[in-house]
């Protein structure tokens, strides 16, 4: 069972469906998630001090995910990202890590897939 105060995971991703898939996926392991249409109703979100991290599509209508990544640098928001996109390449990828990435998955990607960088995200600061 989810509470308010448990981890909490937020995907940004302007694709609806793609955003319930994966709310769906974090459900079956008891983690929450808040789900966003655009980066800019995300970061409009008070991100209150509980373990967190964010799945966030590369490619979003106005404000990308790469832009996104670095306004939370620039703001002092440490927050673990896991980008994904279905339009990737490799200098997208490498921008994205070298910024802080712990994960740039491929869409479509195995449910495992997301759950391991989830997982992975809990090993660094205890989400999950």
């Amino acid at each position: 069972m989810t509470t308010s105060s448990s981890p909490i995971v937020f995907i940004v991703d302007d694709d609806e469906d793609m955003r319930l898939a994966m709310q769906r996926i974090l459900k079956t392991v008891n983690l929450r998630a808040e789900l966003f249409a655009t980066a800019q109703d995300f970061l409009q979100r008070n991100i209150l001090d509980v373990p967190s991290c964010l799945v966030l599509d590369v490619r979003l209508p106005g404000m990308g995910g790469l832009e996104v990544q670095q306004k939370l640098i620039e703001s002092g928001i440490n927050i673990l990202i896991i980008f994904i996109t279905a339009h990737g390449d490799i200098p997208m990828t490498v921008k994205a890590m070298k910024s802080g990435a712990i994960e740039f998955l491929t869409k479509p990607f195995r449910h495992q897939e997301l759950l391991d960088a989830i997982q992975q995200a809990a090993a660094r600061q205890t989400i999950a």
